[in-house]
């Protein structure tokens, strides 16, 4: 590993590296991994470290550009600097001023938090990944750009020296954090290090144009455009989930078809897109179970209405309230009586937490979690369950959004608890789990070799938690399953097997929840869950 990183070091204009990892420097992984070769991410391209910012660590998401000139660099670190002051002004920052200032101004440095950070902790504890890191430059900054304090308050919280180098190495220091909250739920002080570095993004983005283009040019910008961040149009996705519909009645034995902009619904559903395209099983499993439970649901047309994902909750406050609001009128329009998010751990952030402080009056349409309403549906016996047609050890994923942010922790396990009989909890688990390290919008990001790090670094301890909780069986031929009831979760899971090769190696795969249902469904063909394509 490279030398210890100090916070000064941030702003060295040298373009090398501050980090440089190594396999041995990473925590270990079980024995039975680790008796192959491991593999490690490929170096940034030469030609991308001579035109962009790439002096963090081995990795590199932004693709800032460099500036060409003493002057540009100057006009950055003004414009840094002004948005740094617009973030602790009320009036420019209702939405999270309060529980920032706490944290500014209550961290006691106890570091509590570091042993929380599954990114700190699977980098062998690399400081530049420290919880407490980042938010000690914007704590720092704060102090002395904001409160305009002099030599006493430099002494007493320290002194930073803003210049370009330091500030785009702090806007990709922004890009090695999940937002997963875990090092928030364990500091005493109600400090909140994940909120920090939620608030760097945003002024990253607000004020100076600068965000992952995954994120925003190819994500919130073409879901307000298109209505999907996919780039599925409404005739799109209505072809696909009649094309989805079809395939699930001749796999099932059962005639499903998804209802559309019903007026007056019970239950406006609206789905992750990403599910539709890639796991089509999950909304097709949906239909079939709220059509089996007579539930009255539609699914909207209306833009943004048939896509829940909204990714301005990782980066920018401003395209996340343009998003809600387009998932609201889809719903006032219909008059649906609420809104049920299907699996997508950060969609429940969005429109059941964040989006309470934003949905106010007749915006304010009740929102349910899907994990709830499957959870009544299967207690309610409406469905002819077979517990034994998921006779094959499975463990369950926590999304952190709807587990710690939102206390929806029982309901999934009542579920399974029900439908499989061989289920098998993760250590630790619940609102103590891991992050999948794809929070945040990583599991859609993989510019350069920032795919090698989410998969080296960010999923080291989830990969870890899965290996450790089939470890009775690791070597057995027979099926293993992953059930993650959140698609951005999948999605990381999904490049983590491949990258390590999982399925091909133990046999484990991965999958939603609704489909362990209609697995478990009597008058459902047999074999709904689908092994071969892992």
């Amino acid at each position: 590993m490279s030398e210890f990183v100090h916070l000064q070091d941030l702003g060295q204009t040298s373009d090398k590296p501050l980090l440089n990892l190594t396999e041995p420097d990473l925590s270990p992984l079980p024995k039975a991994f680790t008796e192959s070769l491991e593999p490690m991410w490929k170096p940034v391209s030469d030609n991308v470290r001579q035109s962009c910012e790439c002096g963090l660590d081995d990795t590199c998401a932004l693709n800032l550009p460099k500036p060409k000139s003493r002057e540009e660099e100057s006009e950055l670190v003004e414009r840094f600097i002004n948005g740094l002051k617009k973030l602790f002004e009320a009036n420019n920052n209702w939405t999270f001023l309060q529980p920032l200032l706490l944290t500014m101004e209550q961290c006691v440095g106890c570091q509590t938090c570091a042993d929380a950070c599954h990114v700190f902790e699977a980098s062998g504890r690399a400081e530049i990944y420290r919880p407490t890191f980042r938010s000690e430059i914007l704590r720092r900054a704060y102090f002395k750009h904001v409160k305009g304090g002099g030599l006493i308050s430099r002494l007493q919280h320290g002194d930073i020296e803003l210049n370009w180098p330091m500030i785009a190495r702090l806007a990709e220091l922004a890009y090695r954090c999940n937002l997963c909250r875990r090092c928030a739920q364990s500091c005493p002080m109600g400090a909140d290090n994940g909120l920090v570095t939620r608030e760097l993004r945003k002024l990253f983005s607000q004020e100076m144009g600068i965000a992952p283009k995954e994120l925003h040019e190819r994500g919130s910008m073409v879901q307000l455009a298109k209505g999907s961040s996919t780039g599925m149009t409404a005739r799109t996705v209505r072809d696909n989930i009649e094309f989805i519909d079809e395939d699930i009645s001749e796999k099932t034995g059962i005639n499903v078809e998804t209802p559309w902009d019903v007026e007056g619904a019970d239950v406006l559903l609206i789905h992750n897109a990403g599910e539709i395209l890639a796991w089509p099983e999950n909304p097709g499993a949906f239909a079939l179970i709220l059509n089996a439970a007579g539930i009255k649901w539609t699914m909207s047309s209306e833009i943004a209405g048939y896509d829940s994902v909204n990714y301005g909750a990782w980066y920018d406050d401003a395209q996340f309230a343009r998003v809600a609001l387009h998932h609201v009128e889809a719903a006032r329009r219909l008059k649906v009586k609420k809104i049920v998010i299907g699996e997508c751990g950060h969609a429940h952030k969005a429109l059941a937490v964040v989006g309470d402080r934003l949905l106010l009056g007749e915006h304010n349409i009740p929102r349910e979690s899907s994990m709830t309403l499957l959870r009544d549906i299967v207690l309610s016996g409406k469905l002819d369950l077979d517990p034994t047609r998921n006779n094959f050890p499975i463990t369950l994923h926590d999304p952190c959004n709807l587990v710690r942010l939102m206390g929806v922790v029982q309901p999934q396990r009542e579920i399974l608890r029900a439908i499989a009989p061989r289920f098998r909890e993760m250590t630790p688990h619940g609102v103590d789990n891991y992050c999948c390290g794809g929070g945040s919008g990583f599991a859609i990001m993989s510019p350069n070799n920032f795919g090698d790090w989410r998969a080296n670094i960010s999923g080291r301890k989830k990969l870890e938690q899965i290996f450790n909780a089939f470890s009775d069986c690791l070597a057995s031929e027979d099926p293993k399953y992953v059930c993650a009831p959140c698609s951005n979760c999948k999605g990381q899971i999904r490049d983590l097997f491949v990258y390590h090769e999982v399925w091909k190696r133990h046999h484990i795969g991965y999958g939603g929840l609704a489909e362990l249902i209609v697995n478990a469904m009597r008058n459902v063909k047999p074999g709904f869950v689908d092994w071969e394509w892992h």
